[in-house]
C-alpha cells in the first residue's frame, strides 16, 4: 500500500496514504468529511473505465492515513495535497473535490498550484465562504458549528448516524438510491477516523475561500444536489460561478449531499463531459 510523508510529529511520520490507478490524464480525487478516499468508488471505476488514471487519497486523520494532533487547517491540508501531485510529479491534472474536499481544491488553486493543474471541479463542495457573519450574509450561522461540536463531544459516533441520514436524505430519495447497508458502510468508516481530527475539522469548516476562487482560472465544473441538506446550495455550490468567470453549474435535481453515491449516474456523465 502506497504512503506519502507529508510531515513528523514526535518520533513518528505523517503520511498519507494514496491509491494511484490507471493511464491517461491523471484524476485526483478528494474527499468529503468524515469518510475516506474509498467513497469515490462509484466515481473511480467510471473514470477508469473512460480511460484515465485515477489518484485517490485519504485526508490526514481519517482512512488509513495518519491520525496526527495538528494540521486539520486548510492551509495545511492543501499542502497535503500539493505534496501528493509534486511526489507524483502529476502533469495536466483535474482536480475534484467533494464537499470537505473543495476547499483543498479552492486553497490548493489559490496558494500552491504552479501549472499542474488545468482543471478543477467543486462537487457539494463548502465553497465559497460558509460561516454567516457582516461580509458573508450567505452563509450559515456560527452557532451552528458550535452546535455540532457539540455533539460531537458529547457522543460523535450517535452524531455521526444523524448526520449521515441528512447526507444522504433516506427520507427524501427512498431505498432505491442508498441502501441502509450503504450508509452503515459510511458509518463504520467514519467511526474510524481519528477523533481529534474528526472535531478540529469542524473550525475548518469556518474557512472563507473566496479570494483562492478568485484566481482560479482554468475550466471548472460545479455540481451540486439542490436538495443537499448538509450544505445547501444556496449558501456554496450555486455561489461559486460568480466568482469564477465562465465556470459551469450542473444542479443534480433531488440530489442530496452524498450524491455521487446516490445519483451516480448523472453525476459521472456531468464530470465526463466536462474532462473530455
Amino acid at each position: 500500500m502506497p504512503y506519502l510523508k507529508v510531515g513528523e510529529e514526535n518520533s513518528s511520520d505523517i503520511s498519507i496514504y494514496y491509491e494511484d490507478r490507471g493511464t491517461g490524464r491523471p484524476i485526483v480525487l478528494i474527499h468529503g468529511w468524515p469518510l475516506s478516499g474509498a467513497s469515490w468508488e462509484k466515481q473511480g471505476s467510471a473514470l477508469l473505465a473512460a480511460g484515465y488514471r485515477v489518484i485517490t487519497y485519504d485526508r490526514r486523520g481519517f482512512g488509513r492515513s495518519s491520525q496526527p494532533s495538528e494540521g486539520y487547517d486548510y492551509d495545511t491540508l492543501a499542502k497535503d495535497t500539493y505534496h501528493l501531485l509534486e511526489a507524483l510529479d502529476l502533469k495536466d491534472v483535474a482536480l475534484v473535490g467533494f464537499s470537505m474536499g473543495g476547499g483543498e481544491v479552492a486553497r490548493y488553486m489559490g496558494k500552491y498550484n504552479e501549472g499542474r493543474v488545468t482543471k478543477v471541479c467543486f462537487m457539494a463542495s463548502i465553497a465559497p465562504a460558509l460561516r454567516k457573519d457582516g461580509n458573508n450574509p450567505e452563509g450559515v450561522p456560527p452557532e451552528v458549528f458550535e452546535g455540532i461540536k457539540q455533539a460531537i463531544e458529547k457522543d460523535r459516533f450517535a452524531q455521526l448516524e444523524g448526520f449521515l441520514k441528512l447526507f444522504y436524505n433516506k427520507k427524501l430519495v427512498g431505498g432505491t438510491d442508498i441502501s441502509d447497508a450503504a450508509i452503515h458502510a459510511s458509518f463504520n468508516v467514519g467511526c474510524g477516523s481519528s477523533y481529534i481530527a474528526y472535531l478540529s475539522c469542524v473550525d475548518a469548516w469556518l474557512e472563507d475561500f473566496r479570494e483562492d476562487l478568485k484566481q482560479i482560472t482554468v475550466p471548472t465544473l460545479v455540481i451540486h444536489g439542490d436538495e443537499d441538506q448538509i450544505l445547501p446550495i444556496d449558501a456554496t455550490g450555486g455561489r461559486v460561478p460568480a466568482l469564477i468567470p465562465g465556470s459551469k453549474l450542473h444542479v443534480v435535481k433531488g440530489g442530496p449531499h452524498g450524491l455521487n453515491w446516490t445519483h451516480a449516474t448523472e453525476v459521472n456523465l456531468a464530470l465526463l463531459e466536462f474532462l473530455k
